[in-house]
C-alpha cells in the first residue's frame, strides 16, 4: 500500500521519507531532515513528536494544547526549504531557511522562518526560530 506524497514536499513518497520519523522507527540524520519531519508532524497534527523534537530546555514550556488547536485549524499547503547552513550528519548546530504555506481563515498564509537546530547526543532538536 503506497502512502502517497510526503507532506514536507521533498518529492518522495511518505513512507520513504518522514514517516519513519514520525512513528519513531529513525531520527533525523541533518537539520533539514528534522525540519520537514516537523513540518509533516504538523499537517498529521503530531503535536507529541513536535515536543519531542523541541530543545529540551524548552519542552516544558511547550503549549501542547494550543499547538494543537493551531495545527488542526490550518490546513497546511507546501513546504519550500530556501537554504540551508551547515546542519549535516558531522555537524553540532545547523539552521534552515524555509517557507511553510497555509490556509487559515480562508487566505492563503506564507510563514517564513530561519530556523536554529541543534544536536544532542546524536539527536537533531529544533532550537528557534532566529528570523521570520
Amino acid at each position: 500500500m503506497a502512502d502517497g506524497p510526503c507532506p514536507c514536499c521533498s518529492g518522495k513518497d511518505f513512507g520513504e521519507c518522514c514517516r519513519n520519523y514520525l512513528d519513531r522507527k529513525a531520527q533525523p540524520e541533518t537539520a533539514e531532515a528534522l525540519m520537514r519531519s516537523r513540518y509533516s508532524a504538523y499537517v498529521r497534527q503530531d503535536i507529541a513528536y513536535l515536543k519531542e523534537t523541541l530543545w529540551p530546555r524548552y519542552q516544558d514550556r511547550f503549549d501542547a494544547p494550543g499547538t494543537a488547536k493551531w495545527a488542526a485549524e490550518n490546513h497546511w499547503t507546501g513546504l519550500t526549504v530556501l537554504e540551508t547552513d551547515k546542519g549535516e550528519a558531522e555537524d553540532r548546530d545547523g539552521t534552515v531557511l524555509f517557507e511553510a504555506k497555509f490556509l487559515s481563515g480562508g487566505k492563503l498564509q506564507t510563514h517564513r522562518e530561519l530556523s536554529l537546530f541543534r544536536k544532542k547526543k546524536g539527536q537533531w532538536f529544533y532550537v528557534e526560530a532566529i528570523s521570520q
